[in-house]
């Protein structure tokens, strides 16, 4: 299943595009994405009966309405720093030795194809396009072996960084990741089933028409399995939390002399079975 949300900022609705493309409103299934539809298992076998009675009758979404995020907003957003080798040759540090941890506030997460708001004073924002996991049941304390059942899907997410704020301005890298706008998540989740292998999917950024990442999952140093049970011996991962899993080279740091973004530049992004995003960079105003 592919769940995606829809509508005015702030008054999404739960809809569901369809293995044909089209997209249907999911509102009379009576839950939205959030954590209490992915803390019961249940809930997905009774999607997958609603869909079975109500797809040909559900009300189509547009194709002009606004995405919202994939999810509704979670208690956490984790991301993992440089978890792609070929990313840690480009910025010249070595590899990890553990995964690199930090948050990304909720409050950032905007539909995929919303605007991205260049902070005020910014000089330094940039993108990553990056492959997303979302938890499917609470996780405390839980074995590589089974940490894949823990996932109930993958979602693309560009993580903007502001640079100056992430590596100049002292403290901890959320404060570089967590402006408004800064987590476009989508255009919809798919879930762990659609995916059969994640940790080998195609993964490409433009700006402005021009390629900047041009990567693939499969150079991921610390994998999925790993990064559930990992962040699970630190923190208890609960349903619908979302796990951002590092990008691949190409961003605008990396390149020589730096590239960062201006007002009117258009990036978009995909991921190979998430879709694709888009979104115009614009100035800060009140």
């Amino acid at each position: 299943m592919k769940l995606l949300r829809f509508g005015p900022k702030g008054s999404e609705k739960p809809g569901l595009q369809l293995e044909d493309g089209t997209r249907i409103d999911a509102s009379g299934f009576g839950m939205d994405w959030n954590h209490d539809f992915f803390a019961d298992p249940a809930n997905f076998d009774k999607l997958a009966a609603w869909i079975s009675n109500h797809a040909a009758s559900a009300p189509r979404v547009s194709d002009d309405s606004r995405l919202g995020s994939a999810v509704a907003r979670p208690g956490k957003l984790i991301c993992i720093g440089l978890n792609f080798s070929d990313h840690a040759e480009e910025a010249g540090m070595d590899i990890p030795k553990e995964p690199i941890v930090f948050f990304k506030a909720t409050s950032a997460m905007v539909g995929p194809n919303d605007d991205v708001v260049i902070p005020r004073g910014s000089e330094k924002t940039d993108w990553e396009v990056e492959l997303a996991f979302v938890i499917g049941k609470k996780a405390s304390y839980v074995t590589k072996e089974e940490a894949l059942d823990y996932v109930a899907g993958y979602v693309l997410h560009n993580d903007y960084s502001e640079r100056a704020y992430q590596l100049e301005r002292g403290g901890q890298w959320v404060k570089g990741k967590s402006c408004d706008t800064f987590a476009p998540i989508g255009p919809f989740l798919a879930t762990a089933d659609e995916i059969a292998d994640p940790e080998n999917l195609k993964m490409w950024l433009t700006v402005n028409g021009e390629t900047k990442q041009n990567g693939n999952s499969n150079k991921l140093i610390f994998g999925i399995a790993h990064l559930v049970s990992y962040l699970s011996e630190f923190m208890t991962l609960e349903p619908g939390d979302i796990v951002s899993t590092g990008t691949p080279p190409g961003v605008g740091m990396g390149a020589k002399p730096p590239q960062f973004m201006k007002p009117g530049d258009v990036v978009e992004l995909g991921i190979e079975g998430l879709g694709s995003s888009k979104q115009t960079a614009v100035a800060w105003s009140r």
